[in-house]
């Protein structure tokens, strides 16, 4: 199916990974089944409960809110942590040939959120969230690894998780302005995002935002200023309703560039390609411009910088 479909990118999860040398023959086969060396390979590798490769292949690292919370005793020391972290994921993934991490999570949590954001959220605060986002950006790409900011336009006020069911956000569009869209704002120039799979009533009461031409084109490319490589969060999750032909046709209607299909099942990964156009104009542009950042990164000591990091981890972790 690789070789006659062709995708884009491959998105890995744990159930993938077994060791190390498993692991890099798996991201080599890919890319020799689309031929195409640097062609993306995902992973979402936040730290905390998100992490897919786990110790021994990858060290434990603490949720964003951790690096948050160091923002909030020092601010450089918070910006420190959030730029190592970032780094020393580009270390991790880089050794496997893994080229794309899909962090920061840049939602901003409502008081009443459900937890399904919790602490992978890296403040409550937006201007925080930005500029602890943007650190971390620019520690990942260092090594090399592009980033995926997530969920736009914004997962933080809802109530359900929408890996199970639908979120419905009943806040203004002033109320949206001031707080979620903040962050994807301040760090519009990232070369990818992933929407929400979340109904904003104010912005389209019918239609997700990953499905919404109005919450893509008006909000994510107008009001936000996104002109990266915009991907779905996962279609195979339960808030999505209706069989995979009709959400892959609507989501590319909307003006998603790029479809995110996770659940491993071949039946749905047929039917979804089936229904997904070869990437043209707009979409392939913005994809090239994607792989034309992946490189080697920088010389760092990753042994140095995870020393460093484990310092300021550990002197917060002393303090709660």
């Amino acid at each position: 199916m690789y070789r006659a479909e062709s995708p884009w990118g491959l998105i890995l999860f744990a159930r993938n990974i077994q060791e190390h040398d498993q692991l890099t023959d798996l991201v080599a086969d890919f890319r020799d089944c689309v031929g195409r060396r640097d062609a993306p390979v995902l992973i979402d590798q936040e730290g905390g409960r998100v992490q897919r490769i786990k110790a021994p292949l990858a060290p434990a690292y603490p949720p964003a809110s951790v690096i948050g919370s160091l923002f909030e005793d020092s601010n450089d020391e918070g910006l420190r942590a959030a730029w190592l972290m970032g780094r020393l994921h580009a270390c991790d993934l880089s050794a496997y040939g893994i080229n794309v991490d899909c962090i920061p999570v840049l939602d901003v949590p409502a008081q009443n959120g459900h937890e399904v954001i919790g602490n992978r959220a890296l403040a409550a605060d937006p201007s925080a969230v930005a500029k602890l986002g943007r650190a971390m950006i620019d520690g990942l790409s260092a090594g090399g690894v592009q980033p995926v900011m997530k969920h736009m336009p914004g997962h933080g006020r809802a109530l359900v998780d929408s890996h199970h069911r639908m979120p419905v956000v009943d806040a203004t569009l002033e109320q949206l302005e001031a707080s979620d869209f903040v962050p994807f704002a301040a760090l519009s120039k990232t070369p990818m995002a992933m929407t929400a799979h979340v109904v904003f009533t104010a912005l389209d009461p019918e239609n997700p935002a990953t499905s919404s031409p109005t919450v893509i084109n008006e909000i994510i490319r107008g009001k936000i200023g996104f002109d990266g490589l915009l991907m779905t969060d996962d279609i195979s999750m339960k808030a999505l309703s209706g069989d995979f032909a009709a959400k892959t046709d609507a989501i590319f209607r909307a003006g998603c560039d790029v479809v995110l299909h996770c659940n491993g099942s071949m039946q749905e990964m047929t039917e979804v390609c089936a229904h997904t156009p070869e990437l043209a104009g707009a979409a392939a542009d913005r994809a090239r411009f994607v792989m034309s950042l992946f490189n080697d990164g920088d010389a760092a000591d990753p042994s140095e910088l995870r020393a460093e990091f484990d310092g300021l981890i550990a002197r917060k972790m002393s303090l709660v």
